[in-house]
């Protein structure tokens, strides 16, 4: 199996790897035309696509398959529920994974490759050859969050950001309400063993991975309006605008509701019922990935 790291930039002599791009034309960038340019970018640059999947239509590849079909590098051109999939999936396997921001946040896109569009990732692909990283993630018992995970009443705001994505107003209405409702009356989370906490908990807590560990911070609001406000951020994952608390960074923690209840959860932006406490471990990708940030 060719290395993609090993290979010189343009170099002519060197076998093209074989790469497979998995798509996901609900993700936000994703039509036609898009997807059109980015197998043009592909081929330009060395590394001419040789399938193209449709998810989730159609499965996203594991291993054994990749193995196969002789697959160097799989990219994944969506966003960061549909990369979740592709990228855990893979686990185990001896390729790379290419992610390329082909949705609304792209949060890991982000990481590895900076402010950068598809295009330019790819063009990068030309003029360096890309390093193969293992980021930390957060792992859970429902999964590891490759982006990032939340917990607590906060996470009903899913609910709109889904009725947002499918411009149904009745339903946004309806569900917006009902979410300023739970968010605002529903219990709150707590850090186990943390002093950096409110009474009453948070709203919301998010969990980060980063290089040096899992960035923990605690959203909280005091009116309905803030509630509102926050639930608004919340809708595109854009937590830094609310208010909170920055709790700490930790290899490990355990956050759990501050009275009796169940935690509601996001993770990679995807929904999970949680149970009185959920543990969050600061671990290591279990598979390649290309990273471009340090690139010209």
């Amino acid at each position: 199996m060719t290395n993609p790291t090993n290979r010189s930039p343009r170099d002519a002599s060197a076998t093209a790897p074989k790469v497979w791009l998995v798509c996901n034309k609900a993700s936000g960038s994703n039509d036609e035309d898009a997807l059109a340019e980015l197998a043009a970018a592909f081929a330009a640059a060395g590394y001419p696509l040789d399938r193209k999947i449709c998810f989730p239509d159609e499965p996203a590849p594991k291993p054994s398959q990749l193995d196969a079909e002789g697959v160097d590098i799989l990219a994944v051109f969506a966003g960061d529920g549909t990369t979740h999939a592709v990228v855990t999936g893979t686990y185990g396997w001896g390729g790379a994974v290419l992610v390329l921001p082909g949705g609304t946040m792209n949060l890991l896109a982000k990481r590895l490759h900076g402010e950068h569009s598809a295009l330019e990732i790819v063009a990068r692909l030309a003029r360096s050859v890309p390093r193969r990283v293992r980021p930390n993630v957060v792992r859970t018992r429902h999964g590891d969050g490759l982006s990032g995970a939340l917990a607590g009443p906060g996470a009903v705001w899913n609910d709109v950001r889904e009725a947002m994505r499918a411009n149904d107003v009745g339903e946004f209405v309806s569900t917006a309400a009902a979410a300023i409702t739970r968010s605002s009356n529903a219990p709150g989370v707590v850090g186990r063993g943390i002093d950096c906490t409110r009474e009453g908990g948070y709203a919301a807590i998010t969990v980060t991975p980063t290089d040096a560990g899992l960035e923990t911070k605690g959203y909280y609001a005091e009116t309905i309006g803030d509630y509102a406000g926050q639930g608004l951020a919340l809708l595109g994952r854009n937590f830094r605008n609310g208010p909170h608390d920055d709790i700490g960074v930790f290899d490990e923690l355990t956050i759990e509701t501050v009275e009796e209840g169940t935690i509601d959860l996001l993770i990679d932006g995807e929904p999970f019922s949680g149970g009185t406490e959920e543990l969050y471990q600061n671990a290591a990708c279990e598979v390649d990935l290309l990273a471009t940030r340090d690139a010209r």
